[in-house]
């Protein structure tokens, strides 16, 4: 009987979460009643049946965390699925999803910047109306998300040069970007793409010596030819800029 008992509410556990995972949803009070049922317990009043009870369903709080738990992570899988597939919004979705489960989790608000800073490109004005509230609204999101993943994580690579790019290519802020990608560079001293932004946003507030400086480096320390070519292309704009060489 014990084994039959433990059988249903499996079933019933298992019902309620595919459930959730499909956006359909359970009524909560067929579930109490179907866990009443179970467990012989409907509306305990004495102190005797509150402390039955208690006993009875203490048990099933690790079951239903670890359900709870399982969804969330099933929805990050599912949303690093359309990420994968280039569907964007469709995996901004569901990493929304998985923060409902993972409310402090870094990771998932660095990829919810990602996928709403590539929907904001998207969000054109296919209508002709001159209105982008849109793509304000998702780069509004993206920035927001990054700076709750460094809030979390303070040293966040990968979240810091999201938040400079943003900053630097989609906001017009580059002043911003400055001093995160040079706390990045103190972390990883060699991140030549996090060097070629950062010389961007030099560029960008006329600070030209350090924009110069910082592509010497790049050609310097870079195994990549195209990188090294792009450095040496941008260092002569730059110089060009400054003192019409």
């Amino acid at each position: 009987m014990k084994t039959f008992c433990k059988s249903f509410f499996i079933s019933i556990l298992l019902i309620f979460v595919i459930s959730l995972f499909l956006g359909c949803g359970v009524n909560p009070k067929q579930i109490k009643r179907m866990q009443a049922l179970e467990e012989g317990i409907s509306n305990p009043t004495t102190k005797e049946e509150l402390k039955d009870a208690i006993q009875k369903y203490e048990h099933r709080v690790e079951d239903i965390t670890s359900a709870a738990a399982q969804t969330g992570i099933w929805y990050k899988i599912l949303a690093s699925r359309y990420l994968d597939d280039g569907m964007y919004g469709e995996a901004l979705k569901y990493y929304q999803k998985a923060i409902e489960y993972f409310p402090t989790n870094q990771n998932l608000y660095y990829w919810v910047g990602v996928c709403a800073g590539y929907m904001a490109k998207a969000s054109l004005d296919y209508n002709g109306s001159g209105n982008f509230s849109q793509k304000e609204n998702y780069l509004k999101l993206s920035e927001s998300a990054y700076l709750r993943a460094l809030e979390l994580e303070p040293t966040y690579a990968r979240a810091m040069y999201g938040l400079a790019i943003l900053y630097v290519f989609d906001l017009n802020e580059s002043e911003k970007a400055i001093p995160l990608l040079e706390k990045l560079l103190t972390i990883d001293t060699r991140n030549t793409d996090a060097m070629m932004v950062l010389a961007n946003a030099y560029y960008q507030n006329y600070e030209f010596d350090k924009a110069v400086e910082l592509y010497d480096k790049i050609i310097s320390i870079s195994t990549s030819p195209e990188k090294k070519a792009a450095a040496e292309a941008n260092k002569k704009l730059v110089l060009e800029m400054a003192y019409g060489e």
